[in-house]
């Protein structure tokens, strides 16, 4: 049975621009289950190590979305959104009749008025690859490209709207140079081939989706400000340094088609080659924003932080940002920093950035009467209207998630989702933030 929540009078939005997209976002790992009808991935190897997810869970049943799919395109359909941001599953295609799954959830959404969005690696490498050398091998690139080739083969006379690749920057971070991610190696700045690889990957699929006649391609990059902890010199310094690893080392080949400075040396192959095709032209352009960062000089010791371990030898260390909110994640809630970041990447980028789509923007709090989860996607919404307002070409928002989930190392610890999921019976219950949004989207009729 669904619980009707009580939620505060929420006052009709400013309007967005005509056609202005409106959405939730998954993924593949992290909903679907069904693990034995798919390949194993880097991350069914990195949950299998004992302490690498903190509850000791994987997701070899998550949401059970491969066989739910139907109740939760439903849901869907109840919430009133314009499209449905999922991710194809690389394992799964490698399976036999693995497409086929693909294709009976493109039909349904279609059937139920829902735009499909699929995301085509959102960090689930199957581990077959993984083992001949992963992102650190160039060959996984080219391997990218074929696998995005037969699925748009097969879903392109349905899906118009395409995302190659999901933050390759915390797939380089968390899973490459720190550990704290699969494929769980800690290879520090010896990590930077696998950034370059990724992008490769991206652009090469961008080449097969247009050879495939696809003409709405983007990619979801993370992004958010960095602000020094001070205006000390060795402050504003790894502020500098946080925001070229994190931001503009994803960003600037992208748009650019060019490495920051002093980067590109650091990048195995022919960089200058490989930045062409990294650098192939995008209809839009995917920002996943959660909270800015506070960064300052080394402090000689190790961090926790957000989750994470940040090593002492890191040339600077991450700060706390005081006096704001914090999610039960201890992420800071702070939404005109996405008003800052997007002013701050139309300036950036000028006329080399193309139309702007927040593929994700979410928060993690518990309780199916979630008001602090409505407070937070409020503000946020309202900032990123603010950046419409002040120039920036916004084209639509993806709300991250329809579904409580496996939140990858955390395991099954954050909620995430505007549907809340019982994890032993898998029921799902709409929290508060799902009829807050469902009536935000009616409000525009």
């Amino acid at each position: 049975m669904i619980r009707r929540m009580a939620t505060n009078p929420i006052p009709r939005l400013p309007a967005f621009p005509d056609g202005f997209l409106w959405g939730v976002s998954t993924s593949a790992h992290q909903i679907e289950g069904a693990a034995d009808l798919r390949e194993p991935s880097v991350w069914d190897a990195f949950a299998a190590e004992p302490g690498r997810v903190k509850d000791g869970s994987t997701a070899a049943v998550a949401c059970d979305h491969y066989h739910r799919y139907r109740e939760d395109v439903a849901l869907l359909a109840g919430l009133g959104v314009d499209a449905y941001r999922f991710s194809v599953s690389w394992p799964r295609v490698r399976a036999e009749g693995g497409l086929d799954f693909y294709d009976r959830l493109v039909d349904e959404l279609c059937a139920a008025g829902v735009r499909p969005v699929p995301t085509l690696f959102h960090w689930d490498l199957p581990l077959a690859l993984q083992e001949a050398g992963g992102w650190l091998d160039r060959d996984t690139a080219s391997h990218f490209a074929e696998y995005v080739s037969l699925v748009a083969g097969r879903l392109g006379d349905r899906v118009q709207k395409w995302i190659t690749i999901n933050e390759p920057a915390e797939h380089t971070l968390f899973g490459h140079a720190l550990g704290a991610h699969a494929p769980g190696k800690q290879l520090m700045f010896d990590s930077l081939p696998a950034a370059h690889h990724q992008l490769l990957g991206h652009g090469l699929a961008v080449q097969a989706l247009r050879a495939s006649g696809a003409t709405d391609i983007g990619i979801a990059n993370s992004h958010g400000p960095t602000w020094p902890a001070s205006e000390e010199p060795a402050d504003v310094e790894a502020a500098g340094f946080y925001d070229l690893l994190l931001n503009r080392l994803f960003s600037d080949p992208v748009l650019l088609g060019e490495y920051p400075d002093g980067l590109g040396e650091l990048m195995p192959g022919d960089v200058a080659a490989d930045l062409k095709v990294i650098g192939e032209p995008l209809d839009w352009y995917g920002i996943n924003y959660y909270a800015p960062t506070r960064v300052g000089a080394p402090q000689g010791e190790d961090i926790e932080f957000g989750g994470l371990t940040i090593p002492a030898e890191l040339p600077l260390s991450v700060r706390e940002i005081e006096g704001v909110p914090t999610t039960d994640f201890g992420w800071p809630v702070v939404p005109e920093a996405l008003t800052d970041l997007l002013t701050t990447f139309r300036t950036r980028y000028a006329d080399r950035l193309p139309p702007i789509v927040i593929t994700e923007n979410g928060c993690s709090y518990d309780g199916i009467d979630d008001q602090a989860r409505i407070t937070y996607l409020d503000g946020h919404i309202r900032a990123l209207h603010r950046a419409a307002e002040a120039g920036v070409d916004v084209r639509g928002y993806f709300v991250w998630s329809l579904l409580d989930n496996f939140e990858w190392a955390e395991g099954y610890a954050r909620r995430f989702g505007l549907v809340h999921v019982d994890y032993e019976t898998l029921a799902r219950t709409p929290k508060a933030s799902y009829t807050w949004y469902q009536n935000l989207l009616r409000s525009r009729d």
